[in-house]
């Protein structure tokens, strides 16, 4: 058993690993019996998309959208937390073209009425969202009032929260006065081609592709809460080719001036924190020949994803699976996959 050091999957995590699949641009393989490795740890499902050399080379789905339903190669999946990455992409798409100023108090646009007369209102910029450095919960329904409350002034501590990217979701629609995803659309959707990708349910989303949510016996199935309003947090739904064009745009450099990617990639949080959090992405930093990893994942019920991009060798994994089991094939995955693979798993013991 392994423990991999960043806060979006502290938890120990028993390997184990899936044949078997629809596959697209195959020219390297995953290198894993993924069927038997899916059987094996009660995940009905699974989507792995792979960079090399900085372009989208493999994307394969495997298994079930639920028992006796083959999930087709263009499964929809449930991503949880990695909608952050791409609200985080879209908002420095805007810091790129000057319309979006990373230090400019966001009260400027927009006040949450729960804090405002909170004087910590007025000191939260986009840089304490995408840092996670709010001073917010992960949620507001984790505070006794109900309410949304500063646990401490921004910028001097760090916290994971979706609170924080929801204030800035809606900062951001005051400011342009224009939803969420209306600017993803125009900023990264329709660029990248990403057309099944969506932040809630609509009459487009066809739901005999959606990939289910399952327990741990990976038989037993969640109900699928069909949200109908974005959330920049979570809930985002898409198909693991889209999403390996979002890996394939980031891992280029996704438009920013290398200026602003430094910035994206370096610590933005304390030193005092054993986490070190660049802005909207986790930094696994002094890899073998001083090369560094960008990640995030994502976990809700019946769900666990992952990216996990390699900047300097344009390498990329993307995972999305639909049980409670999903994180299990994380480490396999990346140890088979990614050339520091090994190195990365090996720090995590």
């Amino acid at each position: 058993m392994k423990k991999f050091v960043y806060f979006l999957f502290l938890t120990l995590v028993t390997l184990s690993a899936v044949g078997q699949g629809q596959k697209h641009n195959d020219v390297s393989t995953v290198s894993l019996p993924i069927d038997t490795l899916l059987k094996r740890n009660n995940i009905p499902a699974v989507g792995i998309a792979k960079i090399n050399d900085g372009k989208l080379q493999q994307i394969v789905v495997y298994g079930h959208l639920e028992q006796g339903e083959t999930a087709p190669f263009n499964t929809i999946f449930n991503v949880a937390s990695l909608t952050k990455p791409i609200v985080t992409m879209l908002t420095l798409q805007l810091v790129e073209s000057g319309d979006w100023d990373l230090d400019e108090p966001l009260h400027i646009n927009w006040t949450d009425p729960d804090v405002l007369s909170d004087i910590n209102s007025k000191k939260i910029t986009t840089r304490h969202v995408l840092s996670h450095q709010t001073g917010f919960k992960n949620w507001r329904s984790e505070n006794q009032s109900g309410r949304l409350e500063f646990d401490f002034p921004p910028g001097t501590s760090f916290r994971y929260s979706g609170e924080g990217f929801e204030y800035l979701r809606r900062a951001l629609e005051a400011r342009f006065n224009t939803s969420l995803e209306s600017l993803a659309d125009s900023l990264l959707f329709e660029p990248l081609k990403m057309e099944d990708t969506h932040f809630y349910w609509n009459d487009s989303i066809n739901e005999n592709r959606f990939a289910k949510w399952h327990d741990a016996q990976g038989i037993n199935v969640y109900e699928t809460y069909k949200h109908t309003t974005a959330n920049a947090a979570d809930d985002l739904l898409t198909t693991i080719e889209d999403y390996g064009r979002f890996a394939e745009f980031v891992i280029n450099g996704a438009n920013l001036s290398t200026e602003l990617f430094h910035e994206m990639t370096s610590r933005q949080n304390g030193m005092e924190n054993a986490i070190v959090m660049g802005l909207g992405w986790e930094i696994l930093p002094n890899l073998k020949e001083d090369q560094y990893a960008l990640l995030h994942t994502g976990g809700d019920k019946g769900v666990n994803t992952l990216i996990m991009l390699l900047p300097r060798t344009k390498e990329g994994l993307v995972i999305f699976t639909n049980g409670d089991n999903g994180k299990n094939l994380f480490f396999e995955l990346i140890e088979k996959n990614l050339s520091l693979g090994e190195h990365i798993v090996g720090k995590a013991e």
